[in-house]
């Protein structure tokens, strides 16, 4: 069930959404994305990059699989698209990648049962009327849940 939403109405401010939820980040935190093609789940990275601190341009890594950022936490940006098995998933080493990092799984839903069970799960939904609303869910799962509160002050003050 879903605890804390939130509507935007442009890239701009969902990436501001992100940026304000990245102050709630640190290393070995989990971010699991889901959303249909173009709802925004690399856009909402991008703001999480820029809370984090990173200079970078942040693309979308679904051909490379993964990329990395350094800010004040590293980050660790992973697009499982294109998977074809769990066993992919596995020799990606996602969990050695994200010892000191966060990790931002895009299509993440698709792959829960394999990542961490402390996670923020970030569903959002999109394009509507007009076209550059969206709509942004978050879950807190497992300790993640200590922290639901300050994520509801984050979302609220947007």
């Amino acid at each position: 069930m879903t605890d804390v939403a939130v509507c935007t109405h442009s890239a701009a401010q969902t990436r501001a959404v992100a940026r304000a939820v990245a102050t709630l980040l640190g290393p070995g935190d989990v971010v699991v994305l889901a959303g249909g093609l173009g709802t925004g789940k690399t856009t909402f990275v991008q703001g999480l990059a820029a809370g984090l601190g990173v200079d970078d341009a942040v693309v979308s890594p679904t051909f490379t699989l993964a990329r990395e950022y350094a800010g004040r936490v590293r980050l660790v940006h992973v697009d499982v698209y294109r998977l074809e098995s769990a066993h992919e998933l596995y020799d990606l080493g996602l969990e050695d990648l994200a010892d000191d990092a966060v990790l931002a799984v895009e299509w993440g839903d698709v792959v829960r049962d394999y990542l961490a069970p402390d996670h923020l799960e970030v569903r959002l939904t999109g394009p509507a009327d007009p076209p550059d609303d969206r709509h942004v869910a978050f879950t807190p799962r497992g300790t993640w849940r200590d922290r639901r509160d300050a994520l509801a002050a984050l979302v609220e003050a947007m």
